[in-house]
């Protein structure tokens, strides 16, 4: 008993001391980020520019996106066993994951470039003449950045499994190429090609941070290792996980490009300041947290509900103060941060309204996201792919009756719905799994 509850203390120390680590360089990063959006309101305001270069972006960021959480969440627990179990199959399969991923990077590319000028063009779609000529502009450096993300995400993953969080602070790249544009520059095209610069930047660093430790190899075409079956019997179900909860963005978006010039925007701004905030927990606490559930579930006989259940009662706690004074000083904060330059005073009270609404799903985004990250490091992907998908059914069916009553507000408080959903589904299960443990006899342990 004592050596489990010794144990249990030095899991909490690391992941505090994680905690720590990121938390800093992702608020720094996150602060540079709230600075380029500072920038963007006063040089474009709520400009069909950014209405164009927002629903763009939001395209081929969410494949990329997608692609990112996947490989991060998948390859971080499944390097930690490989270098545990068989070490020198590493290489090999870091070469071989690392040609596949040029390869996907290259088709997602070419995709995007050819099907973006077309969707945009869709009358479905709702964008106005003006937003379609803007977004038709920007679709060669918005194809480019797709296929940086998908290597810049492979060298992050491989970053994180080596318990390193550098990768966490080159975040800021891209948005402070976008500063640094918006600044100099401000021509209708500069938020895409900064964004581009800012990304292959990211990339080069990120590759130079992996080779300095020995983590990565020339590309290898063939997938000779026999590790791929494992890797890719947890990858699919969680692409398809992914996928489902990327698409709740994607739709947000979809929604707002029907509801009038200016609604990306709105949305778009509300959605930088609370991914101040959700980042912050996300980034922090994911890759903080990964990587050491990942070693207690391969060490504890015990299961790691405990672990987990005691970080979502304080991130959720810490999430739901957050909400209530964000939600008090919401007006303030948007006319602090925003209102100047081309950013009126009317763009504010829309940006605030959107923001309230939003931060209600806060302490249940923090909450569901431990949680999930400890069925993640059980390798339960299957799992959370079936409650991902009831999470998707809930925001559209929110969607339905929450947004014509109230537009984007009720756009997004049905995402809080979604969050709640999955919360309470992932802590049921996992009281489950350690009660089915706890009731075995301690021989079978």
């Amino acid at each position: 008993m004592r050596a489990c509850l010794t144990g249990i203390q030095l899991e909490h120390k690391q992941v505090a001391r994680g905690v720590l680590t990121v938390g800093a360089f992702v608020l720094l990063a996150k602060l540079i980020a709230m600075v380029k959006e500072m920038a963007v309101a006063w040089r474009y305001g709520t400009d069909p520019i950014v209405d164009a270069y927002l629903f763009v972006f939001n395209l081929i960021q969410y494949p990329a996106n997608i692609w990112s959480g996947v490989i991060g969440v998948v390859l971080v627990p499944f390097a930690i066993r490989l270098r545990h179990i068989t070490p020198h199959d590493l290489a090999t399969f870091r070469a071989e994951l690392l040609g596949a991923s040029i390869i996907t990077a290259g088709v997602l590319g070419v995709v995007a470039w050819l099907v973006i000028p077309w969707l945009v063009q869709q009358p479905w779609i709702g964008l106005a003449v003006e937003q379609v000529a803007l977004a038709i502009a920007i679709v060669a450096p918005a194809a480019a950045i797709l296929a940086v993300s998908v290597l810049s995400a492979v060298w992050a993953a491989w970053t994180m499994a080596g318990n390193r969080h550098i990768n966490t602070l080159l975040e800021a790249t891209p948005a402070l190429m976008i500063l640094l544009g918006v600044l100099v520059l401000g021509g209708p095209n500069t938020l895409m090609w900064a964004t581009l610069v800012g990304f292959v930047l990211q990339a080069v660093l990120l590759l130079l941070g992996v080779k300095a430790r020995g983590d990565v190899e020339l590309p290898s075409f063939v997938l000779s290792s026999p590790h791929w079956h494992s890797f890719l019997s947890g990858l699919g179900v969680l692409l398809l996980s992914q996928s489902l909860i990327g698409a709740l963005g994607l739709v947000d978006h979809l929604f707002a490009a029907r509801l009038g010039v200016g609604a990306i925007s709105s949305l778009g701004y509300a959605d930088r300041v609370l991914s101040l905030i959700l980042t912050l927990g996300a980034t922090t606490v994911g890759r903080a947290l990964l990587p050491v559930l990942s070693r207690a579930h391969m060490q504890s006989k015990n299961g790691i509900g405990q672990i987990a259940f005691q970080w979502a009662f304080i991130l959720g706690s810490i999430g739901l103060a957050v909400a209530i004074v964000g939600i008090s000083l919401a007006p303030t904060g948007v006319e602090v941060l925003f209102q100047r330059g081309r950013f009126t005073a009317e763009d504010t009270r829309q940006v605030a309204e959107v923001l309230r609404y939003s931060l209600v799903r806060v302490p249940f985004y923090f909450t569901s996201l431990v949680l999930v990250y400890a069925l993640f490091s059980q390798g339960r992907q299957r799992v959370v792919a079936v409650v991902t998908a009831l999470g998707v059914m809930v925001k559209f069916l929110l969607a339905l009756v929450l947004v014509p009553v109230l537009g984007l507000g009720g756009l997004v408080l049905a995402t809080a719905g979604v969050y709640l959903t999955t919360s309470a589904s992932y802590a049921w299960l996992l009281h489950m799994d350690d009660a089915s443990l706890n009731r075995r006899p301690s021989s079978d342990r």
